[in-house]
């Protein structure tokens, strides 16, 4: 296979396994929490449920770990982590359809985890191979592609689940999610990989050197912020609208579609506009802006105007996660890209899970709209990490 077709699939088996993700985050993040509300769940115990299913994303980098280490069966460090990963988790959405959660609610749980850790194995080594094979220059085209693609299929997939949800019938929706899983499994046999590294690529302890810089560390204090709040307000959007506007299942669908074309326009524009920028202008702005579109959500009068501010959210959510990813990759050594990468998004991860749990006291205790008005202060209070990162950043990667 030539060099030009090698890309091309490397790039369609990047943005497909995104789009099965974004199938599946399209869920958890909308319509997780309509699904439980039927069976009277309480909005503590889902965003208990919430967290709980995010400790395989926290645990993701011991699979990072792994895959740089270890060409498992000698077939690749990435490519059987990916097949493996897919097949679980559309395993898992196969069951779902056969259990209550109102009556088998550990069950349910358990296939949610089981669920979780497909998705952060395949998510975890396909950011590896995209470090690997990606060179700089690229970098933001391939996340723009990622989180396009995640987009594309909030964008489809939100459609589909609020019609599907509306008439009850929610396990045709868990049927297609694992069906998309089965598809990307095409591009992930296709895709060509070296069984071996290149010297200067393998595992090296030395690598964990950089994580010792002020640089680093402060970045990791970004990525717990960032999407506690982010994430939070995004996944009880629906329900806000749904219990505080009155707005139907059906119509939660479509709202969140339009919050999907936001996010394919602003993942799709943020590479170009990061290059242009630079990366610390590009995520100061990101800040600002989520800031404000999150407290305009706080302070609503209709659902009318929801419209304009879900989409808006949705620009805001794919500049924001494709400056953020970019500059992930810049920070992961390739000789634990997968590893470094894996460590980021679960600390990432632990600020979600801490969110999620929040926000759903938050409302329970003082609404909706005071729970939008918090989490926009949060993201007011990374502009001075944000600052101090680039201050004490080394020049080799100011330059990037």
């Amino acid at each position: 296979m030539d060099d030009r077709k090698a890309r091309i699939l490397r790039l369609t088996l990047f943005a497909t396994v995104y789009f099965v993700e974004g199938a599946v985050l399209t869920y958890f993040s909308a319509f997780n929490v309509l699904y439980l509300r039927s069976f009277n769940l309480s909005f503590s115990l889902i965003g208990l449920v919430g967290g709980i299913t995010l400790i395989p994303f926290v645990l993701k980098i011991f699979i990072g770990l792994l895959s740089d280490r270890v060409s498992l069966f000698n077939k690749g460090h990435r490519k059987p982590f990916i097949i493996m990963g897919l097949l679980l988790q559309s395993s898992a959405f196969l069951a779902l359809p056969f259990i209550s959660p109102g009556t088998a609610f550990p069950l349910y749980l358990a296939a949610m985890i089981l669920a979780s850790l497909g998705m952060s194995t395949y998510d975890t080594t396909t950011d590896g191979l995209s470090i690997d094979s990606t060179p700089p220059e690229d970098r933001g085209l391939v996340q723009g592609l990622m989180v396009g693609g995640r987009a594309l299929s909030a964008v489809v997939m939100a459609v589909l689940m609020g019609a599907f949800s509306e008439q009850g019938r929610w396990s045709i929706s868990f049927l297609m999610i694992a069906g998309l899983g089965f598809l990307a499994l095409i591009p992930a046999l296709l895709v060509s990989e070296k069984k071996e590294r290149a010297p200067d690529l393998q595992f090296s302890r030395d690598a964990f050197r950089s994580w010792r810089s002020a640089p680093f560390l402060l970045f990791l204090v970004l990525g717990i912020v960032y999407p506690l709040a982010l994430y939070s307000a995004q996944g009880m959007v629906g329900a806000f609208l749904n219990e505080g506007f009155g707005v139907s299942l059906g119509t939660v669908g479509l709202y969140t579609s339009v919050f999907g074309i936001g996010t394919i326009a602003g993942g799709l524009g943020g590479g170009p506009l990061m290059r242009k920028l630079g990366e610390r202008t590009s995520i100061l702005s990101a800040l600002v802006l989520t800031s404000a579109v999150t407290l305009a959500l706080a302070v609503a009068p209709s659902a009318g105007l929801m419209w304009i501010l879900v989409f808006l959210f949705g620009i805001a959510f794919g500049y924001y996660e494709t400056v953020y990813f970019a500059m992930g990759m810049d920070f992961s050594d390739p000789r634990i890209a997968a590893f470094t990468f894996a460590f980021i998004m679960a600390v990432g991860n632990i600020g979600i899970g801490l969110g999620q749990p929040l926000a759903g006291m938050l409302v329970d205790a003082v609404g909706f709209k005071p729970m939008f008005g918090i989490f926009a202060g949060v993201h007011i209070l990374a502009l001075p990490v944000v600052i101090l990162i680039f201050r004490y950043r080394k020049p080799a990667l100011e330059a990037a």
